[in-house]
């Protein structure tokens, strides 16, 4: 069996970026206990990362680079928003201390309607500033690892990953960790 759309694969990985001496660093890591599964061709993964798995198979080694504006492309200084603190009431109309401090991330509402993450980097009196880059973004990622398991994807597993809003977990009544009203997620999915 082969790396290919609609197959659940299961690998080991490090990702490496440069540090600011040039050396790379090592930032996340999947062992074999606790490997990075995916769904294939569903847009779980970076496209680049998954053309990167085509065609491979188990047992078969990875060590590629992807390009900053093939990952999570350029850091956007605009990005960068001084929002305010009012913005992040709770319920009784008093600042969220509990979800929001300096390297939280909170889901934000876009014009549109989508659910992006941002990255709290400073709290103030009256003002949060936030980062909605990703925190790889302008970063080339130096991935290696090895392919442990290739599987067809189940019914179940398709049916949780395409839920209407994307999050690629199971819903319920409550809102949950992709930070979408209905999303709970199931012990299942998590």
């Amino acid at each position: 069996m082969v790396v290919e759309k609609l197959k659940v694969v299961s690998a080991t990985y490090e990702l490496y970026i440069a540090g600011e001496d040039g050396k790379e660093e090592l930032m996340e890591r999947a062992t074999e206990q606790h490997p990075l599964v995916w769904c294939h061709g569903e847009k779980m993964m970076l496209p680049a990362f998954e053309a990167a798995m085509d065609g491979k198979e188990v047992g078969d080694t990875f060590d590629f680079v992807l390009k900053a504006a093939d990952a999570y492309g350029e850091y956007i200084p605009e990005g960068l928003q001084e929002l305010p603190k009012s913005m992040f009431f709770n319920g009784d109309g008093e600042f969220d201390e509990e979800r929001v401090f300096v390297g939280a991330i909170v889901p934000m509402n876009t014009v549109d309607g989508q659910i992006v993450k941002a990255q709290v980097c400073e709290v103030t009196d009256d003002k949060v500033t936030i980062d909605l880059n990703h925190p790889y973004a302008g970063e080339d990622l130096h991935f290696k690892g090895k392919i442990l398991d290739i599987r067809d994807v189940t019914e179940g597993e398709l049916k949780a990953i395409r839920t209407p809003h994307g999050c690629g977990k199971c819903c319920s009544k409550k809102q949950g960790h992709c930070g979408q009203d209905g999303c709970e997620g199931c012990e299942k999915c998590n």
